[in-house]
């Protein structure tokens, strides 16, 4: 990052400057800490609206919800992090036990104090939770048996008609039982996080969702491969295509309405104008964990491109071009857990409309 042009942050309508330090993490973990300076409108000078500041009879006082997985990134390497907080903004700082879900607590005998510490923790909170793996992601369930036989139909003639291209090999194909449309990932470190996605979940249902789908299952047609990069010859994702039966656009809609949604709840970070529609049929993570996740191009990270062999895909692109996997109903958008599988073999499911 350029010294003289650092990273712009927004929280709560407000521009903050990251500068960044280096030390070493918590718990001997390899992370970047990073101290931050608000830019202009700083809190720590006016009245702030973006959260509650309590007068008590010793000061000010500000309750912070956060969950535990993130403590440590409060705190620092022998608490070097939260020392610094508190006496740069002359407060006191509260961080429940390591485990233990509850509130972070500041105080101060001056109100600008307090809101400088919490708008601080705000953007150090920020900062890295965008750096945690995803826990859950939206999902579209595509594995029903008729899809399923149709993707390993898929897989056997693909294997026996491109087996000798470059790369190619039957540990890249998907698991039939997960089969999915992926709309949006997300990052839930507790269960309050995650009933707060459930729960926004079941209001998209009855704000749009049941209005846009006429009250009945989509019926979306998977039909067709495409690859995700640039070069055939050098292909990473296989994926197949959805469109709905009737021509339509509605899954689209709704694909991206509850992405904006979840977006404006600060529950997911926005990555496209629109959601990609894709079914993975085909992806290099698998070649060394089948137990692989599918990931976004944007969320994978590039060490982990550069240990990835791709393929060559282009005899399959061509021969399977228009390859019918089958028709499907789609009745319900799920919450997913990652790593977590249920008794049919798709992920868990922590809530779904």
């Amino acid at each position: 990052m350029d010294v003289l042009r650092p990273t712009l942050i927004k929280i709560g309508g407000r521009v903050y400057r990251k500068n960044l330090i280096q030390e070493q993490a918590y718990q001997h973990e390899e992370e970047e800490a990073e101290d931050f300076c608000a830019g202009p409108g700083d809190c720590a000078d006016e009245p702030c609206d973006a959260f509650v500041v309590e007068e008590t009879e010793k000061g000010f006082q500000c309750r912070v919800e956060v969950p535990s997985p993130l403590y440590k990134y409060i705190i620092g390497k022998k608490g070097e992090t939260k020392k610094r907080l508190e006496t740069e903004t002359r407060t006191s700082i509260s961080i429940p036990r390591p485990g233990v879900e509850g509130e972070i607590v500041i105080t101060g005998q001056h109100r600008s104090g307090v809101i400088s510490a919490r708008t601080r923790i705000d953007v150090l909170l920020d900062s890295f939770r965008k750096k945690q793996p995803f826990t859950h992601f939206l999902s579209f369930a595509l594995n029903q048996p008729a899809i399923q036989e149709k993707f390993l139909q898929f897989k056997e003639e693909v294997l026996e008609k491109c087996s000798k291209d470059h790369g190619v090999s039957s540990s890249l194909f998907q698991n039939p039982a997960k089969l999915h449309l992926t709309l949006g990932t997300l990052v839930l470190l507790n269960e309050q996080e995650i009933q707060k996605a459930c729960d926004l979940l079941q209001q998209c249902k009855e704000d749009f969702v049941d209005q846009i789908a006429g009250g009945k299952p989509l019926t979306v047609e998977v039909a067709g491969v495409e690859y995700m990069n640039d070069d055939p010859a050098m292909t990473d994702v296989l994926y197949a295509k959805v469109h709905m039966k009737d021509g339509s656009d509605r899954l689209q809609v709704i694909a991206d309405q509850l992405v904006e949604r979840f977006v404006a709840s600060g529950l997911m970070l926005k990555e496209w104008d629109r959601v990609k529609l894709h079914a993975t049929v085909m992806n290099t993570l698998f070649r060394k964990d089948p137990s692989a996740e599918e990931r976004n191009n944007t969320m994978t990270s590039k060490s982990s491109f550069k240990e990835r062999e791709s393929f060559n895909g282009r005899n399959i692109l061509k021969l399977f071009e228009n390859f019918y996997f089958g028709e499907v109903q789609l009745d319900s958008v799920r919450l997913s857990q990652r790593f977590s599988l249920d008794a049919s073999g798709y992920y868990a499911t922590s809530g779904q409309l």
